[in-house]
């Protein structure tokens, strides 16, 4: 495994921001800054989760874990990587992960929890109706920021409005003596945004400057926002979709809860974005025919996937 770097993530204060002030126009300044050397940020929130809510949310997803294979098989998707995905012994022996489409509405929540536990899960339901709700208002809130930065806000309104999510629930398991610690190997996400949170175990990697690897550790109440390869072709190749995987060397079983949020028909660069110093990288692309592009030919697990599918 590659040498890890001591370096820390940037860690930028969201809360209570009032659009138009000095605080925020400092706060999308750092926004834009971390996504264009990063790829991604840290933001501490516990308006968003406080530790007992936390504590909450991981509980219920142990027990959604727990259940038999075949009950969570039934958690399927037309929509690539939307549905269960379960562990594979010679790629991913230690992950699986099943999604929840727009947990935002309770009704979908709600019939998640009726094909894991007929006739329903109050508590589950209630409490990742909640946690969606919570995440995605963060996820809107980084997005405008970002299209302010950039000169464009006049665009984030309708984008807005063609927004959906999935919110992926993700354990790792610990490896067993003769297995592999790789959780989940290194790849860039395909997702407009993504917006992470986990329990107390720490393994979650991103790849910095020249290739170095950084060990993420989380701070009580935080999220890491994470740029991808379809917000790096929005910008016009500014924004860096980060190389991440996950290395399990902790004692206990990691969870990890993901909101990605995905754009609804075409993305295009916004012209604003377009110059003779900048000429387009990236066509107009569908975001989903890229998502289904990646699983059908994931030869690029890397951001080459987007240069493949509509690069210039």
């Amino acid at each position: 495994m590659d040498s890890l770097t001591q370096s820390k993530l940037p860690i930028i204060n969201i809360e209570n921001l009032k659009p138009g002030t000095e605080t925020w126009l400092l706060a999308c300044q750092k926004v834009r800054h971390a996504l264009e050397e990063y790829g991604c940020f840290m933001v501490v929130s516990d308006d968003v989760l406080s530790q007992d809510f936390k504590k909450e949310v991981y509980a219920n997803m142990k027990t959604l874990f727990d259940l038999p294979t075949e009950t969570k098989m039934k958690n399927a998707s037309p929509k690539p990587f939307y549905g269960y995905v379960g562990p594979l012994r010679m790629h991913r022996p230690l992950y699986e992960s099943m999604g929840i489409e727009n947990a935002t509405s309770l009704d979908n929540v709600e019939r998640f929890a009726k094909l894991m536990w007929p006739p329903g899960n109050d508590q589950f339901s209630k409490t990742m109706h909640t946690y969606a709700n919570l995440v995605s208002k963060l996820e809107n809130l980084v997005r405008k920021m970002v299209f302010e930065r950039y000169g464009v806000e006049k665009y984030h309104e309708s984008f807005s409005e063609s927004m959906t999510s999935v919110l992926k629930t993700n354990k790792y398991r610990l490896p067993k003596s003769d297995e592999t610690n790789l959780g989940v190997k290194a790849h860039t996400d395909k997702a407009f945004f993504t917006i992470l949170s986990q329990n107390q175990v720490n393994g979650l990697e991103v790849q910095i400057k020249d290739g170095e690897w950084m060990n993420v550790e989380f701070l009580p109440s935080s999220f890491v926002i994470m740029a991808t390869d379809a917000s790096m072709a929005w910008s016009n190749g500014r924004i860096k979709s980060p190389l991440h995987r996950v290395v399990m060397n902790g004692q206990e079983d990691r969870y990890s809860i993901s909101l990605f949020s995905y754009k609804k028909g075409i993305i295009e660069i916004p012209e604003e974005l377009v110059d003779e110093e900048h000429p387009p990288r990236f066509k107009p692309f569908d975001h989903f025919k890229f998502l289904e592009f990646y699983a059908k030919d994931p030869r690029y697990p890397d951001n080459r996937a987007i240069e493949a599918f509509c690069g210039n």
